[in-house]
């Protein structure tokens, strides 16, 4: 009886060593592969990338060793929950007493009625007890008394006329 000998070895024990020992590099490869393809599932968003990695891992482990240089550092669930975090953190500070002169950008507090830096007006204060005002208010919250908008002559640009007349009076007529 012939037994198929691997390497040219003719021992039957050290025969079935060898060919356990490349049974197991064969499994350990596709475990690889596998790992490959899983892995860049988890790391890597396009389709196309997570193919080109699998297909890599293809080369007994070379190309599982080059994906494993060349991968993203983050899973896509840590870069997820990082962005969440931060929208989080970023409206918390937009509750707090933080705000921001429209005009120059300075960091003001709810509370100021001109911006210290370009002292520019940001809120009306009530006529009754003087707190700052939303424009938006009808109505103090701090003492009910109704907000009068003042509204005064508003202020209209001139447009110039086809002709091109920017004279500032009245037509003269002839």
């Amino acid at each position: 009886m012939t037994h198929l000998a691997v390497f040219g070895i003719s021992s039957g024990g050290l025969n079935t060593a060898v060919k356990l020992l490349i049974l197991f590099l064969v499994v350990i490869w596709l475990a690889l592969v596998y790992y490959t393809y899983a892995d860049a599932r988890r790391r890597i968003a396009d389709p196309m990338l997570i193919g080109c990695a699998t297909l890599a891992s293809f080369f007994p482990y070379v190309g599982t060793i080059i994906y494993m240089i060349v991968r993203p550092a983050e899973y896509l669930d840590d870069i997820r929950e990082r962005e969440l975090e931060m929208q989080a953190a970023e409206a918390r500070i937009q509750r707090l007493d933080y705000f921001l002169c429209p005009h120059c950008d300075y960091q003001v507090e709810k509370d100021f009625i001109r911006c210290p830096n370009c002292t520019r007006k940001l809120k009306d204060p009530c006529v009754t007890c003087a707190k700052p005002l939303d424009p938006e208010w009808r109505l103090c919250p701090y003492c009910e008394t109704e907000v009068v908008h003042a509204e005064g002559p508003r202020r209209r640009r001139r447009r110039r006329s086809e002709e091109g007349d920017t004279s500032s009076g009245p037509p003269v007529e002839a």
